[in-house]
């Protein structure tokens, strides 16, 4: 008898819990979370000019490849930035294998998020919902979709194993990054990554390894930063990748200033390729630095100088983001030991 009420009275506790937790919501099986949003998932193939291991041999055209996801009827499709940020051509590939034309609209290196439009879209398009990356916690189940080594629409599963504040601003707001540990691998850069609930809750961005493969550590741009940068300040797309000279690579090549962009590559028809800033074209190593010389080092873009660590670069992206079209973009660079002055009127 003593028993059967202990057995009563454990009933009664677990019913009274179960209406304070409300009712238990199932979550969908991951086979029918596939099926639903796959078709909102594509690869991102582009081809960029690069220089050779011989300088004399000039530039060849390499193929690349990323991820991406669909996020509106109209066709715009969300990235990383370093898949499409100097790529001279880019496509799309959908789920059915058909490739669509497609242009860079808006990216920022600095967040690491691109997006692009579709040139002509197809009949049906199914968009992915974008959702609320704050509402994420550490242990909570993902998904990652795309397309590593090639393999499109592979699937991996895992958790936010944590919630990372980078540092600085970026479009106005904090820049913030999901760890997980979903497998991620070479061409799943730009892939989204989705909540149980099917919704785009990050931009899958990079991986932290020692041996060049997964190693448990990867990456993601939370939602909220990409819709921020891509979607709300209209991040600028220039075209134009580099790095950053600052302290001895600053006294190295004589910068009248503390900090300079020295150019690597540039894409074709891009605002910075209309404004004719060169890129590099002789590898060389520099310290632990490997870097093309040879191409424009910028100063200052629109009266902003380039500062130490980077400091100034939002306030350039801020500025660019904010000039309407016939406006006009100035660029003050090094060019062969004398600083010229480049501008042109902001594309439409």
């Amino acid at each position: 008898m003593r028993q059967r009420r202990r057995v009563v009275v454990g009933a009664v506790r677990g019913a009274a819990l179960l209406a304070l937790w409300g009712p238990v919501q199932a979550q969908q099986p991951l086979s029918e979370l596939f099926r639903k949003v796959s078709p909102s998932v594509v690869l991102v193939r582009t081809l960029e000019r690069s220089v050779t291991a011989d300088p004399q041999a000039g530039l060849t055209t390499i193929p690349g490849l990323g991820s991406g996801v669909l996020i509106s009827a109209d066709g715009k499709v969300m990235t990383a930035a370093h898949v499409v940020q100097t790529a001279d051509r880019v496509a799309v590939q959908f789920l059915d294998g058909k490739l669509y034309p497609a242009h860079v609209v808006a990216s920022s290196t600095r967040a690491d998020v691109a997006l692009l439009q579709l040139d002509r879209t197809p009949i049906a398009l199914s968009p992915a919902r974008l959702g609320d990356s704050d509402k994420l916690d550490v242990g909570d189940q993902i998904v990652v979709i795309g397309a590593p080594y090639g393999l499109g629409h592979s699937l991996t599963v895992g958790h936010v194993s944590g919630r990372l504040a980078m540092g600085g601003v970026v479009s106005g707001g904090p820049m913030e990054m999901l760890q997980t540990d979903a497998s991620i691998n070479m061409g799943n850069s730009g892939g989204p990554m989705f909540n149980m609930d099917g919704e785009v809750v990050g931009i899958v961005s990079r991986i932290l390894t020692q041996s060049g493969g997964f190693e448990g550590v990867g990456f993601a741009v939370s939602a909220k930063v990409a819709q921020r940068v891509l979607l709300t300040a209209k991040a600028f797309w220039t075209g134009v990748d580099g790095v950053l000279l600052q302290d001895t690579l600053a006294q190295i090549f004589n910068l009248p200033q503390p900090a300079g962009f020295l150019v690597q590559q540039v894409a074709t028809g891009s605002p910075a390729a209309l404004l004719g800033i060169r890129a590099g074209t002789w590898p060389a190593k520099i310290g632990t630095e490997q870097l093309l010389l040879g191409g424009d080092i910028v100063l200052a873009v629109g009266g902003i100088a380039i500062t130490p660590n980077g400091a100034s670069l939002d306030q350039i992206q801020s500025h660019l983001s904010q000039l309407r079209p016939g406006d006009s973009i100035t660029v003050n660079a090094l060019r062969g030991g004398k600083v010229v002055r480049l501008s042109i009127a902001k594309p439409r």
